[in-house]
């Protein structure tokens, strides 16, 4: 039997996974989604990151955020690269490291507007699909198990209550030194699961052969190596009808 942390993909035999993780604002998703993939050795691949760095070189170039036909050619012309490197993944536009530059709350504001953008969607879907193609990779989001990867071997939605949800993004605005109550951020939580659950571009949605992953009473470590388990579950079942085939 495989021990949870041990990558069983090493074996030539096992295919090497595509895991999709889909939840809402809070559920954990990167955390988890980064740890699953370096128990297994796996790639993360951070969709959010893609639509950030496509709101950064908008902001950047100053094409208006509510055009949609100049975002999504500037998404089909512009070079986007996660790739590991010492202290975790970088995000890289046109060669420029923009890791940091990303995560400011002009360019967050920026990427909820053109992430519900059909043609920047459909662009930024096909290139997670061709980076995600040959398996061995943890990608988390709101739509990769029903989307960009309805194939994958591994789905999981991954929830929690929105009082929890609402009190983790609460903490990480107090480590920032953020002013805002907790009260303020639950109903922020709500509204955001109401706009991610109507809109039409790619809502939030569970894929019907998803694994529902409720961690309100777990931590981001617990839940990754459930979702280890998981996925070493499925290619040790995967291994096993090779076997049987051959």
């Amino acid at each position: 039997m495989i021990q949870p942390g041990e990558t069983a993909a090493r074996d030539f035999q096992v295919k090497k996974l595509i895991i999709a993780i889909d939840g809402p604002a809070g559920s954990g998703k990167s955390t988890v989604a980064r740890r699953v993939a370096e128990l297994l050795g796996y790639t993360y691949l951070d969709s959010g990151a893609m639509y950030r760095a496509v709101a950064w070189k908008a902001l950047r170039d100053s094409v208006p955020l509510d055009a949609p036909e100049r975002l999504q050619q500037m998404a089909q012309e512009a070079r986007i690269d996660l790739v590991r490197g010492s202290d975790g993944m970088l995000v890289r536009v046109d060669g420029e490291d923009v890791t940091s530059a990303i995560r400011t709350p002009e360019v967050s504001l920026g990427a909820s507007k053109v992430a519900v953008m059909p043609g920047v969607r459909r662009v930024l879907v096909a290139q997670q699909q061709r980076a995600g193609a040959q398996g061995g990779v943890v990608m988390e989001g709101r739509d990769i198990g029903s989307v960009v990867f309805p194939n994958a071997e591994l789905k999981i939605f991954l929830v929690a209550s929105p009082e929890v949800r609402a009190r983790r993004r609460w903490l990480e605005h107090q480590q920032k030194g953020d002013a805002v109550s907790l009260e303020r951020t639950l109903e922020e939580v709500r509204e955001r699961d109401r706009r991610d659950s109507e809109r039409a571009a790619s809502p939030l949605v569970r894929a019907a052969d998803a694994v529902l992953v409720d961690n309100t009473a777990m931590d981001a470590e617990e839940t990754a190596r459930l979702i280890v388990l998981l996925a070493e579950a499925r290619m040790e079942s995967g291994a096993a009808r090779h076997s049987c085939k051959s």
